[in-house]
């Protein structure tokens, strides 16, 4: 039988489960949805901007959370995957962060004065598929069967 898996590390692979998944649902289910059914744009934007707003908080702790848990557990710097998932954490949290606080006020401005909104969207459809991107490969390399018999070990050396 394996080693246990300590509980930081199985709280840390629910957190990106959770990130992963409700930025699937949101982008892939959610929002097409509100457009098909709604009917109208303007009825099912501010929607879907609220959901996004919420998700990219979600992405914000997530990213900063897995990142932090990533850098304190793991000899990263001798693991390319890793590594590359502390900087996808990092990079996604900017990406929430632009596009809660700047990408959804240009939609909004771009909306109500005939901006360039096509422009707005896909910059925001680009910053949300990179933390899809990021969540997902964060993911994979906490679920990694290496990554969870490094933290069991880290865990039970902490215990010892």
């Amino acid at each position: 039988m394996g080693e246990p898996v300590a509980l930081p590390h199985r709280l840390t692979v629910m957190l990106a489960a959770l990130w992963w998944g409700g930025l699937t649902a949101l982008a892939f289910v959610a929002v097409p949805m509100l457009f098909a059914r709604l009917g109208s744009p303007a009825v099912a934007g501010p929607v879907a901007a609220a959901l996004f707003a919420v998700i990219a908080k979600v992405s914000i702790v997530a990213g900063l959370t897995c990142g932090f848990f990533l850098m304190r557990k793991v000899p990263f710097l001798q693991s390319k995957k890793t590594l590359a998932a502390i900087v996808l954490c990092i990079l996604a949290v900017l990406a929430a962060t632009v596009q809660d606080t700047w990408v959804a006020q240009q939609i909004v401005t771009a909306r109500a004065s005939g901006g360039n909104l096509k422009f707005w969207h896909g910059l925001g459809t680009s910053l949300v598929l990179l933390q899809w991107l990021a969540a997902g490969w964060t993911l994979w390399v906490l679920a990694s069967p290496n990554l969870a018999s490094h933290s069991a070990r880290s865990g039970q050396q902490a215990l010892g």
